[in-house]
């Protein structure tokens, strides 16, 4: 076993030296100017996606039973009369039951976004908001006014809410869907660009017979396993040079900033307020360690595959099959934190080569923690079996009979045209 590691970790260092210690390196390390472009795509994204799930969002009204209908009444009629941007989330009503509620508890109900509930009775209610002063009390306000005005002969007092806020409410659906969408289109965009680097990594190789003399010197599980760490580590360097620039960039524009853009910048930093739902340190190491998973996933299919094409034109071709597959894994996975819970979200999470997606989108929207052990065990365990199989085609299909495809048929033809003992 420790000659196994070590090896592979040889190779590791062998191919990540291959790559970085070249001035082409430069220029794939400035090649993700690009993803500005594509933020905005994905930003446009998760903006729709935060649009739709606004739909959930709702006020509710716990009243009498004889109150119900009146509130509904009272409810129809202003929003009507209210332009149609304007009009607030669905109003649901409760009625009272014997045992009491706790509006606190039903505003922090999981499935919908609730920003404010009413209880009590019209005259003196209980409005608890999401957020201080929100138009969704002042609704719940106005429709409780509206109910006693229509039923008194004369004129009425408004009605005297007594308003709470929820001092740590949590952060909103909404949110907590846009973060997972983020998570799987930054995973998604940085393996599109780093794991389809391991397509060719064995072409030249082959090509001038490298890998048979390394093939006969150590284990090939140890080959390829150290190709994959190489990438790895490539991955890991670049994505760590772009974030230091990102952070000094950050550090340079605050400090260049007047006081009044200072002020003007508060509004989207308090947006750091809202938090994913297991929390900021966990969603981001998870982030991190899903990143790995699928870059190991996805590189260990495109290494096994690209492993067996012979030529620079063949790798070309798998370019265009591959894309469609990593794209396809991203459509599943963010079709997945669209829709939490469901059963597409579940399959999305144990399919293994969309996993770390899907997975790294429900740290976002689900607090529970021991899942995601068990979620980079299974992904784990993919890994290993990716690369035992891509070992064993690798043998079967290249170092057996040459460098080409359907390894299968030569190995039949070969096996039809051998001479059968004893018949010499």
């Amino acid at each position: 076993m420790n000659a196994f590691l070590k090896n592979m970790f040889v190779i590791a260092r062998r191919d990540f030296l291959a790559i970085v210690a070249t001035p082409t390196f430069l220029l794939f390390l400035l090649a993700p100017l690009f993803m500005i472009g594509m933020g905005a795509v994905g930003g446009i994204g998760a903006s729709q996606l935060a649009d739709s799930a606004r739909g959930k969002g709702r006020i509710v009204a716990i009243v009498a039973a004889g109150d119900a209908e009146d509130l509904r009444a009272a409810d129809d009629r202003l929003r009507e009369a209210l332009p149609r941007g304007e009009r607030p989330v669905t109003l649901e009503i409760r009625v009272e039951s014997a045992t009491p509620v706790d509006p606190f508890a039903i505003a922090q109900e999981k499935g919908a976004d609730t920003y404010a509930v009413l209880s009590g009775p019209l005259g003196k209610p209980q409005i608890v908001e999401r957020e201080a002063g929100s138009s969704a009390g002042r609704y719940l306000a106005l429709l409780a006014s509206d109910v006693l005005r229509d039923r008194a002969a004369g004129p009425v007092a408004p009605a005297a809410p007594q308003f709470q806020s929820i001092r740590s409410g949590g952060t909103s659906i909404a949110a907590q869907q846009s973060m997972g969408f983020a998570a799987v289109f930054v995973i998604f965009l940085v393996t599109l660009l780093l794991a389809g680097q391991t397509v060719g990594s064995l072409a030249e190789e082959k090509g001038n017979k490298v890998i048979e003399i390394l093939a006969a010197a150590v284990p090939l599980e140890s080959v390829f396993l150290g190709k994959l760490l190489g990438m790895l580590g490539v991955a890991i360097l670049f994505l760590s040079f772009w974030g230091v620039v990102a952070v000094a960039g950050g550090f340079v524009a605050t400090a260049q900033m007047d006081p009044a853009a200072l002020a003007a910048a508060s509004k989207p930093a308090a947006a750091l307020a809202s938090a994913p739902a297991s929390g900021w340190g966990f969603f981001l190491g998870i982030g991190v360690a899903y990143f790995i998973m699928a870059f190991l996933l996805l590189g260990s299919v495109f290494l096994g595959v690209g492993a067996q094409a012979s030529t620079v034109r063949e790798i070309q071709m798998l370019s265009l099959p591959i894309t469609i597959f990593q794209v396809g894994m991203f459509s599943l996975s963010a079709a997945a934190a669209s829709a939490p819970g469901t059963g597409l979200a579940h399959f999305a999470q144990i399919f293994p080569f969309s996993s770390p997606f899907a997975m790294a989108a429900r740290a976002a929207t689900d607090g529970d923690k021991a899942i995601h052990l068990l979620a980079l065990g299974w992904q784990a365990i993919w890994v290993a079996l990716v690369v035992w199989l891509s070992v064993r085609l690798f043998r079967a299909g290249v170092l057996s009979s040459g460098a080409s495809w359907k390894f299968w048929q030569r190995t039949r033809r070969a096996a039809a045209t051998a001479t059968p003992d004893g018949l010499d």
